[in-house]
C-alpha cells in the first residue's frame, strides 16, 4: 500500500467491478467485508463499470449473489450512459450496435430504434462483443462510409478475467477505424466526462469528496484525474506496480487490493 500524502477526505466511492471487486465469478478476497465496512461508516458506494455485457439489474444480482447487497440504482455501466446520451442528443435515432443483447435492450429502453440497414443507420455503436462477426463489421463499415455517426460504449483494450484478459471494445473500435478511416466521435464509458457526471450525480457527493477505485490507469485513473476525484489504483486487475513507472497518469494512492481500502478510508477521514 502507498499512503503518502493522506489528505483527501472521502464521503463516497465509485468502485470499478472487473479486476477491482471481482474477477469473473470470484470476489477479490476482502471485497464484501470492505464494502460493508465503508457502508457502515456512512460512505456512499456506487459501482461503475465500462462493461456493456450485462444490464444494471444483472450486475446488482451478481453482486448480491456474491455477498455484496446491491440494487440496480447502485450500478452504472457504459451501455446505460450511452443509450441515454444518444436519446437526449437524437431522440428516436436509428442505431446499429456491434454488441450483445443487454446493450440492445438498453438502447430500445431509451427509445432508440435498432436498424441494420446501412442506408438508414444514423449511429454505429462499437461495444464489447463476444459475438463479433464479419457481417457485423461490414454493416457498421457501410453505414459509417455513408455518413453515420460513430460512437462507442467504452475504450478498454482488454477485460480482466480469472486467469488473464480477453479482448474488449477497443478491438471493435480499431476494426472500424482501420477500415473506414474515421475516428470514433464519442465514447460514453470511463474516462469520459459523460459517465463521470452521471456517476457523481448518482453518488450524491461533491467531486472533492469522491474517490474512484479501479485497476486501469488509462480509464479509471485518467477519469479520476481529469474530473478532480481522488484516484485510488488497485493492483488486483490489469495494472502492475511495474506499469506505474512508465505511465504519465499518477494515482493519488496505490493499494494491493480492495481489502486495503477500509484502512485507507480510515486514514483519509481521520
Amino acid at each position: 500500500m502507498s499512503f503518502a500524502n493522506v489528505n483527501h477526505e472521502v464521503a463516497g466511492y465509485l468502485l470499478d467491478l472487473d479486476g477491482t471487486v471481482y474477477l469473473s465469478d470470484q470476489l477479490i478476497p476482502g471485497a464484501a467485508e470492505t464494502i460493508a465496512t465503508l457502508r457502515a461508516r456512512g460512505r456512499r458506494v456506487v459501482f461503475l463499470t465500462n462493461k456493456p455485457l450485462y444490464s444494471r439489474a444483472d450486475y446488482a444480482q451478481k453482486l448480491t449473489r456474491l455477498g455484496i447487497p446491491a440494487t440496480e440504482n447502485d450500478v452504472i455501466n457504459s451501455s446505460f450512459v450511452l443509450a441515454r446520451y444518444l436519446a437526449q442528443a437524437s431522440p428516436g435515432a436509428r442505431v446499429y450496435a456491434i454488441g450483445e443483447p443487454p446493450l440492445l435492450g438498453e438502447l430500445e429502453e431509451a427509445g432508440l430504434s435498432l436498424c441494420d440497414d446501412p442506408q438508414r443507420i444514423e449511429y454505429v455503436i462499437a461495444a464489447f462483443d463476444r459475438t463479433f462477426t464479419y457481417e457485423k463489421l461490414n454493416i457498421g463499415f457501410q453505414a459509417i462510409k455513408r455518413g453515420a455517426h460513430f460512437v462507442a460504449t467504452n475504450p478498454d483494450r482488454t477485460c480482466p478475467v480469472e486467469g488473464g484478459e480477453i479482448p474488449d471494445a477497443a478491438a471493435i473500435i480499431a476494426a472500424l477505424e482501420a477500415t473506414t478511416g474515421r475516428k470514433v466521435e464519442a465514447v460514453a464509458g470511463k474516462p469520459s466526462s459523460v459517465i463521470v457526471s452521471v456517476a457523481i450525480d448518482r453518488l450524491g457527493v461533491s467531486r472533492d469528496g469522491c474517490a474512484m477505485v479501479g485497476d486501469r490507469l488509462e480509464t479509471d485513473m485518467r477519469m479520476a484525474r481529469d474530473a478532480g476525484l481522488t484516484a485510488i489504483l488497485t493492483l488486483s486487475g490489469v495494472t502492475s506496480r511495474a506499469d506505474l513507472g512508465g505511465s504519465k497518469i499518477e494515482p493519488d494512492y496505490v493499494i494491493k487490493s480492495i481489502a486495503d481500502l477500509a484502512d485507507l478510508d480510515k486514514r483519509l477521514n481521520q
